[in-house]
């Protein structure tokens, strides 16, 4: 008998030990936004400029092209020595309200971090700013691209342009929480003054593109009505709002994942300058260029506030492609 009650107590306690391990396994996959260990790895980058009318591109200012590609941002710095072109080969999701820092041109960017509450009610957030690197480190891509025109120009985002999941990847669906900014830096007459043209620094305001803002996928929609309390569906989506991240705040202050619209000192409601659907058909307005040398610093993350950003999503390799052109369509 007292054999049949220690084994009795055995299982019991192997029992409680597997329930144990299951209950951390459901608070660990159920949480959103940033989670520990869970990284994009970003194997492509492709930057693409469509020829048109004399449009070009260059990464330096100096040496001009068609086409700029990633081997031509990672290696800037040889002829631009002040460059800070940081293009990581893996990313977390970072948030950012579009918030300019006239001082450097660049971008506020933050990363957060998630913890459970202790009463199971939600999630607190906590963040922290990061800052724009030359090289591999960092959360997120940043670079900066010189377009040069001979007259006022308008530009525009062509439908070439994507976020999506590799070729032989499997699809999860981080590709509809990508965003892409662009600031325009400033221009210099074109006068061979590529040390002038490098030095612009005057950017004020942020372009953001939010691409695949129809579709989701169903983990996503679950996780925008259980995280969030929205709804929507897998295709056909309207636009979700969001609020983007301004500035740091410590794990103290009440954050939590449904309340950040009650903090404005943190957050900023965002509206995308740019908005498509999944395989978009018509181009999009981008801005207008002067005449001369334009600088244009470009993001590329993926936002922690956006619903899609949960972690079935994780581990996915995506592509980020831009085109831009000066030609409208049919010219």
């Amino acid at each position: 008998m007292a054999k049949k009650n220690e084994r009795r107590k055995n299982n019991l306690r192997y029992s409680l030990l597997l329930l144990l391990l299951l209950l951390v396994f459901l608070i660990v996959s159920t949480y959103a936004w940033f989670t520990a260990n869970q990284t994009v790895t970003i194997s492509t980058l492709d930057v693409n400029v469509q020829t048109s009318n004399g449009l070009q591109i260059s990464a330096d200012a100096i040496n001009w092209k068609t086409i700029l590609q990633k081997a031509d941002i990672t290696g800037a710095a040889a002829t631009y020595a002040t460059s800070v072109n940081q293009v990581p080969d893996e990313m977390q999701p970072v948030s950012s309200a579009g918030v300019i820092d006239t001082g450097t041109g660049y971008m506020d960017m933050y990363y957060g971090e998630v913890e459970a509450l202790d009463d199971g009610t939600g999630y607190s957030l906590a963040s922290t700013k990061e800052t724009d690197t030359r090289g591999s480190e960092g959360r997120y891509i940043a670079f900066d691209i010189f377009l040069r025109v001979d007259q006022p120009t308008p530009v525009y985002l062509t439908t070439a342009s994507n976020v999506i999941t590799k070729i032989d990847s499997v699809d999860k669906g981080l590709q509809n929480a990508a965003r892409v900014a662009f600031i325009d830096e400033g221009n210099v007459p074109d006068v061979g003054n590529s040390s002038g043209a490098q030095a612009l620094k005057g950017g004020t305001t942020s372009i953001i593109w939010e691409p695949n803002y129809d579709v989701h996928t169903a983990a996503g929609v679950a996780n925008a009505q259980e995280i969030y309390g929205i709804s929507t569906t897998t295709t056909g989506g309207t636009q979700l709002a969001y609020d983007g991240i301004k500035a740091e705040f410590a794990d103290t202050e009440g954050v939590t994942l449904k309340n950040t619209d009650t903090f404005d000192q943190y957050f900023q409601a965002v509206t995308p300058t740019i908005s498509t659907k999944k395989d978009f058909d018509a181009q999009q307005t981008l801005m207008n260029l002067k005449a001369g040398i334009t600088k244009v610093r470009i993001y590329m993350w993926v936002e922690g506030q956006d619903v899609d950003c949960e972690n079935n999503a994780s581990g996915t390799d995506i592509s980020f492609n831009v085109q831009i052109t000066k030609a409208t369509d049919g010219n």
